[in-house]
């Protein structure tokens, strides 16, 4: 550049710059190792100004781009991330696939949800969606979460795990107005890792011999769905089920605190779900990721090592109403949930005698030391109330499908979350350690059971729950534990000298010749090797030689009466029929703490 000094030596310099030599320039002048930068600041200033004014008015020239893109890009691209719900669900198109999160009655975008509804309503768009997720998110009453785009013409068709909180969807399900598919949840979740893997699906044994195999309904719930969601494939002599992939077009996620750049965290949410991996499956589909917060942070404060989602991946950023980012339908915020404090729990009192109480102990008599478990929402529940009662809640480690490990688990619409938890993981990580095995036991509900010892708790007939993640933690738990009562429909009992004794009778019998619609496959349980017990307040039964087999009866329970004449099918007995525990039918503490503890050393 010539051995001129000062204003001259710059001057000379820019007139021998050209435009095509532009880029470099700029380069250099925002390079660390470049020296004299007050040299290279001055060239492009003055040449900018005197020289390269006239090609700023064509747009596609090669200096316009390139300080568009290295001086204003962050800006431009920061700026447009913040918007309101309104503006952010025209990234929705009609007939696009849907990605929402949510479990139960946490963790759904709900300012979102109400403004797709609100923009439906008035303006007819979005329309034709499809809509996946994980458990679908609502109160089982009013019109909230996923339940606001239960309207015709709004979706057309519905992927999910559970329905059960979503009455309306259900309704448009069972008058054949939209397509539905029941995937098993860790599928659903596994699904969209390999969505956003560009992978080809889920190849998995979760789902054989139940209502997913495509030799029953393929997870098809009515006969308007006629996809080929999942096929049967062998590998190496074996038969697994591949569920197919299929493109996310828009991820509807949630999270606390987003920065500018639409990096997430989620330290105020009770679940971190399967927010990365669904932002994930939009983004490598070539869709579009919207994201609700409570709050807006500068970019680059975040602690790196808290951010669930990554700037990247999001397209729109919207601040929601405190009203609309509840921690759950019903709680505005409760820091025992996140581990942001721990609260002192008060002692659990005991259960009254009842018939829940009778189940639970004899479920906790097949407790083990340093036992890692499932517990199910209603009965199953009371099996950590017994194990409190027994001295013996440190022997155990309470897991909850959404990622909860330890702590308190919640039942009701707080389902999923738990108090005081030791861990909080993502959703799909829990359902690795499910799948591959890792639960010891599982308590969970039992709506109906067959000859077989098939159960179904995920349809019957119109009525739609969905498996949740029953259809995984029962075919990967070394234990399986089926709670329920024996009969259903104003059943009433009592315990008295030791004895149960049968008040009324339940009218709807919960034994019958063939479920329909099979959510564990009693016979693939005993192809495994795997222990499986079926569990009431009367009776106790488990699978042998393929049928369902009386091992255990009540003290007061006549075998013909209370049992063979409550069910659709005669049960083989067992040579051995036993009297159930006494101690279970008596209102003191059973003492089972030393018995428990010595199941270590077998």
């Amino acid at each position: 550049m010539g051995s001129g000094t000062g204003t001259n030596r710059h001057a000379q310099a820019a007139e021998i710059v050209k435009p095509k030599s532009m880029r470099l320039i700029l380069l250099f002048s925002i390079s660390p190792n470049v020296e004299n930068k007050s040299l290279f600041k001055y060239i492009i200033m003055h040449h900018f100004l005197a020289c390269s004014l006239p090609l700023l008015e064509n747009k596609k020239s090669l200096l316009f781009s390139e300080l568009y893109t290295v001086c204003d890009r962050g800006k431009e691209k920061i700026m447009n991330k913040v918007t309101s719900a309104q503006e952010a669900i025209k990234l929705i198109k009609p007939g696009d696939t849907v990605a929402v999160s949510g479990f139960v009655g946490i963790g759904h975008p709900e300012e979102i949800s109400k403004a797709i509804e609100e923009s439906f309503e008035k303006n007819g768009v979005p329309n034709e969606l499809t809509i996946t997720t994980g458990a679908g998110s609502g109160d089982g009453k009013n019109v909230v979460g996923l339940d606001r785009w239960a309207k015709e013409g709004l979706v057309k068709k519905i992927i999910a795990s559970h329905f059960n909180l979503l009455p309306n969807m259900v309704k448009m399900i069972a008058e054949e107005k939209i397509e539905a598919y029941a995937i098993p949840q860790g599928v659903m979740l596994h699904l969209y890792r390999a969505i956003g893997g560009k992978k080809p699906g889920v190849i998995t044994h979760i789902g054989l011999r139940t209502f997913a195999d495509p030799r029953e309904t393929g997870c098809r719930l009515n006969s308007k769905s006629k996809d080929e969601v999942v096929k049967i494939v062998n590998l190496d002599g074996k038969d697994y089920l591949w569920y197919k992939s299929f493109p996310i077009n828009v991820a509807v996620i949630r999270g606390t605190t987003a920065d500018e750049y639409g990096n997430v965290t989620m330290e105020k949410e009770a679940l971190r779900l399967e927010t990365y991996v669904m932002a994930l499956a939009a983004r490598n589909s070539g869709g579009k990721v919207i994201v609700q917060v409570e709050r807006l942070a500068k970019r680059g404060t975040l602690d790196p090592k808290t951010v669930v989602v990554p700037g990247a991946l999001v397209d729109a950023i919207v601040v929601a109403k405190p009203e609309n980012h509840k921690q759950s339908v019903i709680e505005q915020y409760n820091p025992s949930l996140t581990g942001e404090i721990r609260v002192p729990l008060d002692s659990i009192p005991p259960m009254p005698l009842d018939e829940r109480k009778i189940i639970a102990r004899r479920a906790a008599l097949e407790l083990i030391p340093d036992c890692v478990l499932n517990l199910g929402i209603g009965i199953p529940e009371g099996v950590a109330a017994v194990a409190a009662e027994e001295g013996i809640s440190d022997l155990l480690t309470a897991t909850v499908e959404p990622g909860l490990h330890g702590g308190v688990p919640i039942s009701g619409l707080n389902f999923g979350a738990a108090i005081n938890p030791e861990a909080i993981i993502d959703h799909p990580s829990q359902f690795d350690f499910y799948d591959g095995g890792g639960l010891d036991l599982a308590c969970l509900g039992m709506a109906e059971c067959d000859q077989f010892g098939n159960v179904n708790v995920s349809k019957f007939g119109p009525r739609i729950a969905g498996p949740g993640g029953f259809v995984n933690i029962t075919q990967t738990a070394k234990c399986v534990i089926f709670c329920g009562t024996f009969t259903a429909g104003g059943l009433k009992e009592k315990v008295e000298d030791g004895k149960l004794v049968i008040l009324e009778e339940g009218k709807a019998k919960k034994f019958v010749e063939k479920v329909g619609h099979v959510t564990f496959s009693g016979q693939y349980a005993q192809e495994k090797g795997q222990k499986v017990l079926y569990v009431t307040e009367r009776a106790v039964f488990k699978i042998q030689d393929g049928a369902l087999t009386l091992i255990e009866i009540a003290p007061g329970i006549d075998l013909e009466k209370d049992i063979l004449a409550q069910m659709n099918f005669k049960p083989v007995i067992s040579k051995d029929l036993k009297t159930m525990d006494e101690r279970i039918f008596r209102e003191k503490a059973m003492g089972i703490g030393e018995e428990i503890k010595s199941k270590a050393l077998a």
